[in-house]
């Protein structure tokens, strides 16, 4: 895996057709949209791939069957984050052996810790992992934020970037500007809206997970950026709002973004839209909305 980590990085969601069972021919289908859409590596069991509300069994089978269906074309970085150091590590380890290229890590969720036991545990924990290391922050999620100073200390472990989902553009841009004369570590930022700015600033990349429905648009988005071709770059971001304004605002709950990727790419023919427990998948009307935005999108995609 060449470094810095650079490009569009889908967080592939976790195709279904129930709590204990695959989706695998909508994994196939999946992998290859992403693929043959031009993205840069994929993020499997992150926030989108609804990670902590699967079993250590599915999760294991998610890693190896997407591991063989890239076969290494394009890196693939599986989350390993858990409530239990023990858990982090078996899933890096079988990880490893499947053929992935590196690991995410977020603090663990639920407990509430603190800045100076946020980098005991990275001090404790990188030195062990078998994979490269991309650190996670996602505040809203594991009531953490990140301190630069614990960013620092993980790059010194070993960290070989980060996935900003603060939604912090102050944030994003100071770890760009601390970060900036250490060319082989990642910042990369998970609001996929922020893309050009985190590129023109001198960002590496986004994990986005409208990339999972559209990746060419994102990629675009992403070689636009890095063209400084400004008249591009506002014309394909009208693009990226409308899913801000239509497959993103369906629904009235905050799992509405989730629900809606798997929803829409159901409705694309890729793959099932069921959501593991405790969330349900749009029925009725959310349904019929989403399938409505699909086929708008097919009108001003191609």
């Amino acid at each position: 895996m060449k470094l810095p980590l650079k490009g569009v990085i889908p967080p592939v969601v976790t195709p279904l057709l129930d709590n204990n069972t695959l989706d695998i021919k909508g994994l196939e289908n999946l992998v290859e949209h992403l693929v043959t859409g031009g993205v840069h590596g994929l993020f499997i069991l992150g926030t989108t791939g609804e990670a902590t509300s699967l079993s250590n069994e599915l999760r294991k089978e998610f890693i190896k069957r997407t591991c063989d269906l890239v076969n290494h074309r394009i890196p693939v970085m599986v989350g390993i984050t858990d409530t239990s150091f023990d858990g982090s590590l078996e899933i890096a380890e079988f990880s490893q052996k499947a053929g992935a290229d590196a690991v995410v890590v977020a603090p663990p969720y639920y407990i509430p810790i603190s800045q100076t036991e946020m980098m005991d545990y990275l001090e404790n924990l990188i030195p062990r992992l078998p994979l490269p290391m991309l650190l996670y922050n996602i505040p809203s999620y594991t009531k953490l934020h990140l301190a630069v100073k614990t960013v620092k200390a993980a790059k010194e472990l070993g960290a070989i970037g980060i996935k900003d989902s603060s939604g912090d553009m102050l944030y994003l841009f100071t770890l760009i500007d601390e970060f900036k004369k250490a060319p082989d570590f990642s910042i990369i930022t998970g609001t996929e809206l922020f893309m050009p700015e985190t590129i023109l600033q001198g960002g590496h990349g986004a994990i986005g997970g409208g990339a999972n429905m559209y990746p060419r648009l994102f990629v675009d988005l992403y070689e636009a950026s890095v063209a400084r071709d400004f008249e591009k770059i506002t014309f394909l971001r009208e693009k990226v709002m409308r899913l801000y304004n239509t497959i993103y605002s369906v629904g009235k709950t905050s799992s509405r973004y989730t629900k809606g990727i798997n929803c829409a790419l159901s409705a694309m023919g890729i793959c099932n839209d069921y959501v593991a427990f405790p969330l349900r998948k749009f029925e009725g009307e959310d349904k019929k909305k989403i399938e409505q935005y699909i086929l708008e999108f097919d009108g001003i995609m191609n």
